[in-house]
């Protein structure tokens, strides 16, 4: 039998808020995807302005952060031509992400979700990801 820590709707909360503050800091409206430790949606925010493209990006972020273990900057490093993860952003019908923003979010050494943030840059999203995580983590 297996154990899992995952995170619960209050801890969304706090990914979300954290994320949103910071975004709101840098005058750029993002979609904030929050998934539980296999990549599934618990929780999801479009703050007013964010782009509808966004949307699915930033819960693909999210999946692959926390699906995969890995933060999605990573992924793009590693995915170049001649490397070792090439082509994989078109793995699992193309959901894995390659582009910054996605990050796994880590309790005690155990991935327990994952968060991803779309509309920006993805240096913009990586801060406020970064930001939400920090948040986040401040509280527990």
């Amino acid at each position: 039998m297996l154990t899992i820590k995952r995170l619960d709707q209050s801890d969304a909360q706090a990914l979300i808020a954290g994320a949103r503050a910071k975004a709101q800091d840098i005058g750029v409206p993002m979609c904030i995807a929050i998934t539980d430790e296999s990549g599934q949606l618990i929780a999801f925010e479009r703050m007013d302005g964010g782009k509808v493209t966004s949307t699915t990006i930033a819960i693909d972020k999210a999946f692959t952060a926390a699906a995969a273990r890995k933060a999605t900057h990573e992924y793009g490093e590693s995915s170049q031509p001649g490397k070792p993860a090439f082509g994989i952003h078109s793995a699992i019908s193309g959901r894995l992400m390659v582009v910054g923003g996605g990050l796994p979010v880590i309790v005690d050494g155990d991935v327990v979700g994952g968060i991803g943030l779309s509309s920006g840059t993805p240096a913009q999203d990586m801060q406020c990801a970064q930001a939400g995580l920090d948040h986040f983590l401040a509280s527990l």
